[in-house]
């Protein structure tokens, strides 16, 4: 019950942070990809990044604290589903190329993120 809480509340934060950052506007017209989308699934993968790193080098970060910030804040914050029917509405709407280009940089983009985090990570 309680590693339910300490998830159901990070993902509380985590989901709060992700509609906050919705309402910034980023859609860009770079062939209409969801800007914010890809913003918040970035920025999720370098700080999954960050914390497995921390967690790899030392006990800093309690198991307890890392299910809090890994699966309940950056679970609730990326939005790997919104991402899906973001493609899917492109590809419905006849812009494969834009669905393409989105899933390449997701993919890449999000990787190299999350790489990065790790890597920071050597500094400390």
């Amino acid at each position: 019950m309680k590693q339910l809480l300490i998830v159901g509340v990070g993902g509380f934060i985590g989901s709060i942070a992700r509609f906050g950052i919705s309402k910034l506007n980023l859609y860009g017209n770079l062939l209409s990809i969801p800007m914010g989308t890809l913003t918040v699934n970035i920025l999720g993968s370098f700080l999954i990044g960050i914390i497995t790193g921390i967690s790899a080098k030392s006990e800093i970060i309690s198991p307890g604290l890392r299910l809090f910030l890994m699966v309940g804040i950056c679970g609730g914050f990326t939005t790997f589903s919104s991402f899906t029917n973001e493609n899917l509405t492109l590809f419905q709407n006849g812009q494969l190329l834009s669905a393409l280009v989105y899933t390449g940089l997701s993919i890449f983009l999000g990787f190299t993120a999350v790489y990065i985090g790790f890597l920071l990570t050597n500094w400390f």
